[in-house]
């Protein structure tokens, strides 16, 4: 008598659905071009952004100098709509292709 259940074997997992390789480039050449984008609005506010800060430092808001408020916050909204906006244009070309997920 074992102290430990035996588990159940694993159910094979269905094999993958054919997909025309012609739809296939299309959907990766959407979703790269998503890809490329983000990642590019990702390096403006991530890096290009704090190369003007010295010179934003002259605008002040609440009592803050602009290059002071893009580091400690801007960038942080930006990655956080950027993150969001991925998701659902993502999700517009999962479904555009018959790809999503239920």
């Amino acid at each position: 008598m074992a102290l430990v259940p035996e588990e159940a074997p694993a159910a094979k997992a269905p094999p993958p659905a054919e997909i025309d390789p012609a739809v296939a480039r299309a959907y990766w050449a959407k979703t790269s071009t998503l890809m490329w984008t983000t990642l590019a609005i990702w390096f403006v506010a991530g890096f290009v952004v704090h190369l003007f800060a010295p010179s934003l430092n002259t605008i002040h808001i609440l009592g803050f100098p602009l290059g002071f408020y893009m580091a400690a916050q801007g960038s942080l909204i930006m990655f956080v709509v950027a993150l969001f906006w991925f998701a659902r244009r993502q999700n517009q070309i999962d479904e555009e292709f018959g790809v999503a997920e239920e």
